[in-house]
């Protein structure tokens, strides 16, 4: 049993209770002076960690892209038992916290809000909208603990209040994008024992319970948080939540070497594709850039895009991650057999929202 799981409950009203408890948005915390690590290049996080999303850079390397497609090939649309079924419907679901919950889908009653990642999904004519379904299994106060085990009952809940609304089933959830924390860390790199090392250890508890409870979940894509420095509570501030994407980017890697025929990694565990044990993993969308200093592709991160809290995102700040996750779907060869809609599909979708957009420009005129 780890240390964070003999205090999970403690842990989670402390979570709760600080979020009920949030101070105005530290503005002046505008940058931390580190460097995404998608921009590290050589360089080292206290001359210790390599940066780069995966082992030798950015780029996804050419053994784990051929396994992804692979795996990517398994995601069609499947029956409410899971057999295949060319009108069956191909199952999207978010796992994670309050953050990865807002940014996702921000269910305001009815449906999830436009500037969500779903709604934006939703309206854009390039997504498949005739078999992917997107699920929100993500929750306040949900952090890594609450999804380490099979049983849990964060699983429980999706089987029983998210799916069935949505007319979907457990065996066709195919895909997951996975943001996940732990709430109140203490300990940052390099000492052993930092959170980030820990987190890594879960989010591989948190795969293979994924794969026990959707036996056809073939990939899984990561996000880390995006920044902490504004925050005014010890919910997960910087340096922590930076440093959540080293978690992943261990993750991902160990993954990788396993499938080189490396041992299962010592934090991680067993990440075997092959045998069943793990879907593939990948990264989605890497969200922390330094506040407001741009990192290369420009990304920055203002106060304005966080709630009091410093933390939770405000809906300019849940509409900027749902932007980037929709890209890096719409842009990722893993993604696009099952993600994107046929491409006459999509040519149809895109001129009927023109045609619709005309009429409505001249019922206006006649009026």
């Amino acid at each position: 049993m780890t240390r964070r799981r003999r205090f999970a409950g403690a842990l989670l009203a402390l979570v709760v209770g600080i979020a009920a408890e949030a101070h105005a948005q530290n503005c002046d915390g505008t940058s931390t002076g580190r460097v995404p690590i998608t921009d590290l290049g050589s360089a080292l996080y206290l001359d210790q960690f390599p940066g780069g999303l995966y082992p030798d850079g950015n780029e996804l390397p050419s053994d784990h892209r051929t396994e992804g497609l692979a795996q990517a090939g398994l995601v069609v649309p499947r029956d409410a038992a899971g057999a295949p079924d060319p009108s069956g419907k191909i199952v999207l679901i978010s796992i994670g916290m309050s953050n990865t919950d807002q940014e996702w889908c921000f269910f305001n009653g009815f449906a999830c809000a436009p500037f969500s990642f779903t709604g934006q999904a939703l309206a854009d004519p390039a997504v498949d909208h005739e078999h992917l379904v997107i699920a929100n299994g993500a929750a306040g106060a949900q952090t890594a603990p609450t999804w380490t085990e099979p049983d849990a009952e964060n699983y429980g809940r999706i089987a029983a209040e998210v799916l069935p609304p949505l007319g979907v089933t457990p065996a066709q959830v195919q895909v997951a994008w996975v943001k996940l924390a732990n709430g109140g860390p203490t300990v940052h790199l390099p000492d052993p024992d930092a959170d980030a090392f820990e987190l890594e250890g879960q989010l591989g508890e948190v795969v293979r319970s994924l794969r026990i409870n959707y036996p056809n979940l073939a990939l899984v894509f990561f996000s880390s948080r995006v920044y902490g420095g504004y925050a005014t509570t010890t919910l997960n501030p910087e340096p922590y939540a930076y440093e959540t994407g080293f978690a992943v980017k261990w993750l991902i890697e160990a993954q990788i070497d396993q499938l080189r025929g490396a041992d299962p990694d010592a934090r991680a565990g067993d990440l075997d594709v092959a045998s069943g044990v793990a879907p593939w993993l990948g990264w989605g969308a890497y969200l922390w850039a330094d506040g407001t200093t741009p990192r290369s592709d420009g990304l920055t991160w203002s106060c304005s895009d966080f709630v009091e809290d410093g933390t939770h995102p405000s809906n300019s700040g849940k509409e900027k991650v749902g932007q980037l996750l929709l890209a890096s779907f719409l842009g990722s060869e893993i993604a696009a057999p099952w993600f994107r809609a046929a491409p006459e599909a999509s040519a149809f979708a895109t001129a009927a929202a023109s045609l619709a957009t005309l009429g409505l420009l001249a019922r206006r005129r006649r009026r």
